[in-house]
C-alpha cells in the first residue's frame, strides 16, 4: 500500500468535519499524517462559520488523488480498505448505515447553528430551544432503533462503523451543552467518548492553542 497519505484538518476543538475525516482514517486502518490548517485561514473559518457553500476540509491525500467532503472520504477508504470493514457486511445494514450518514451529512441544521462543537467548553443548564429539540430527538430515535435491531454497543454491532464516526462529533456537542439522554442513548454516548482515537483527539483538541473563535463560543443563556 502506498505511504505518505495526509489527511489535512482545521481545528480539533470546533471542527465536527475535521473530527469525522479523523475517525474515518482511522477505521480504515490506513497509515497517515495529520497536516493542520489554521483555523484563521479566511477560508477555513468560513467553513467552521458555515458561511461557505462547500466544505473543503477536512481533505485526505493518498497516491496521487486528493478527497474532500467526508462522504467520499469514507467511501473512497473502504474501497482502499475493504478489510477494515467500515460499513455493515449484512447489505440492509449497511445501507441503512449509509443512510443515517447522509442524514448525518446534510442534515440537523438546527443542531449545528445552536449547538456548535466546542470540545474545550461547558454549559451546564444550557438551554435548547424547540429546533435543535426536534434534531436531538431525531438523533436520539435513530440511535435507538439502530441499537435495538443490531445489538450495540455500536450501531451496527460490535465494532465501529462510518456512522458511528459521522455521530461523535453530536455526542460532543451534547456534552458540551449538558443534553439530558435516556438510558440507552447515555450508554451509547460513554461509548463513542471511551473510544481511544475520540480520547486521543479530545487530549489534542485541549492541548493545541488556546485562541478562540469568538463567533462559537456561546454563553449559557443563549
Amino acid at each position: 500500500m502506498a505511504t505518505g497519505t495526509v489527511l489535512r484538518i482545521s481545528s480539533r476543538n470546533y471542527s465536527s468535519w475535521s473530527l469525522r475525516g479523523f475517525l474515518l482514517a482511522r477505521l480504515s486502518g490506513l497509515p497517515f499524517t495529520v497536516e493542520v490548517v489554521s483555523p484563521d485561514d479566511p477560508a477555513t473559518k468560513a467553513e467552521l462559520l458555515m458561511q461557505s457553500s462547500s466544505i473543503r476540509i477536512p481533505s485526505l491525500v493518498h497516491d496521487g488523488a486528493e478527497v474532500w467532503d467526508t462522504t467520499a472520504i469514507g467511501e473512497f477508504l473502504n474501497e482502499l480498505c475493504p478489510e477494515a470493514q467500515m460499513l455493515p457486511a449484512d447489505r440492509l445494514a449497511r445501507a441503512r448505515c449509509r443512510s443515517i450518514s447522509g442524514e448525518m451529512h446534510a442534515g440537523f441544521h438546527a443542531l449545528r447553528s445552536s449547538l456548535p462543537m466546542n470540545l474545550r467548553a461547558h454549559h451546564p443548564d444550557f438551554t435548547v430551544w424547540s429546533a435543535a429539540r426536534a434534531d436531538i430527538e431525531r438523533i436520539c430515535q435513530t440511535w435507538r432503533d439502530c441499537l435495538g435491531q443490531w445489538g450495540g454497543p455500536w450501531l451496527f454491532g460490535a465494532r465501529p462503523s462510518v456512522a458511528d464516526a459521522f455521530y461523535a462529533p453530536v455526542v460532543t456537542r451534547f456534552r458540551t451543552y449538558d443534553v439530558k439522554l435516556d438510558a440507552v442513548c447515555e450508554a451509547y454516548a460513554k461509548q463513542v467518548l471511551a473510544w481511544p482515537d475520540m480520547v486521543e483527539w479530545a487530549a489534542e483538541a485541549e492541548a493545541e492553542a488556546q485562541d478562540k473563535i469568538e463567533e462559537l463560543e456561546l454563553d449559557a443563556e443563549f
